[in-house]
């Protein structure tokens, strides 16, 4: 799994090519198969044909199946950014709202921790920058927890209590972010569409080789569709890899309605 999701990191093309050529080779090598039994065996045509449209059918399923679970994993991460800019600004809005220094400097610790998280979900497949940003998090929740258990043990009242709530909830939504972020789609689940995807190509070629008439064009265009729905399928359950990235615009939105708020 590792491999596949290097090449598709180094070239979706290439690795795209690569599943496609193998899918024809598939559909190949059962066509040749099937074309050199067809003398005596015509009358198995129909059982060979019910057969493959049964494993044309659980490649279907398999492919929702997959696309459905990558599809999710994908609204969970843009819904977690949302939550957790959301969060942001309110113990941002919270912490102003306090009237003292320790509040202000919150609220400035606020600011420069929804920088961090942004880089958190930008960042790409590098582990240094992941692992930087994961340390940046660590390091300013405990300056602004710090600070917040100041506040409440000097003025323990509703809006110190609110303030502690939402910084909490902050922070909790930056651990369901990062848990999300590093999900990916179970390799059981991948090599179990791949497996099925060759085997109905190559039942599919063994049919038409009973046959005796190949469909090359057809069979090309068929193959070319689900090499795509598989590569969406990579790049949706992948959260750093790919084009269907998670967008971190909400916490800069975050970052400057903090700033007109303070204006």
């Amino acid at each position: 799994m590792n491999l596949i999701i290097t090449i598709a990191e180094w070239s979706p093309i290439a690795f795209a090519i690569g599943l496609l050529g193998t899918q024809l080779v598939a559909h190949e090598v059962g066509f040749r198969v099937g074309a050199r039994s067809r003398d005596g065996k015509g009358g198995q045509v129909e059982n060979v044909g019910v057969v493959v449209a049964g494993m044309l059918g659980l490649l279907a399923f398999v492919l929702a199946l997959t696309l459905s679970y990558a599809s999710a994993r994908f609204t969970e991460r843009r819904e977690g950014t949302l939550t957790e800019a959301n969060a942001i600004g309110t113990a941002w809005l919270r912490a102003n709202a306090i009237g003292i220094p320790a509040g202000d400097e919150i609220a400035t610790l606020l600011e420069e921790y929804a920088r961090v998280r942004a880089d958190f979900v930008r960042a790409g497949r590098s582990g240094d920058v992941v692992a930087r940003t994961n340390t940046d998090t660590s390091a300013l929740q405990k300056e602004i927890w710090s600070r917040v258990t100041t506040i409440v043990r000097a003025r323990p009242d509703p809006v110190s209590a609110a303030l502690m709530a939402s910084v909490n909830e902050t922070f909790d939504a930056s651990t369901a972010e990062r848990f999300a972020l590093g999900m990916r789609l179970p390799w059981q689940i991948f090599w179990l569409l791949i497996g099925v995807m060759f085997l109905s190509m190559a039942a599919l070629g063994y049919q038409f080789g009973l046959k005796g008439r190949p469909v090359r064009f057809l069979i090309f265009l068929l193959t070319a569709v689900w090499t795509a729905i598989v590569v969406d399928i990579l790049d949706l359950a992948s959260p750093r890899l790919g084009y269907f990235r998670t967008d971190a615009t909400v916490y800069d939105w975050a970052i400057q309605g903090s700033r007109g708020n303070s204006s």
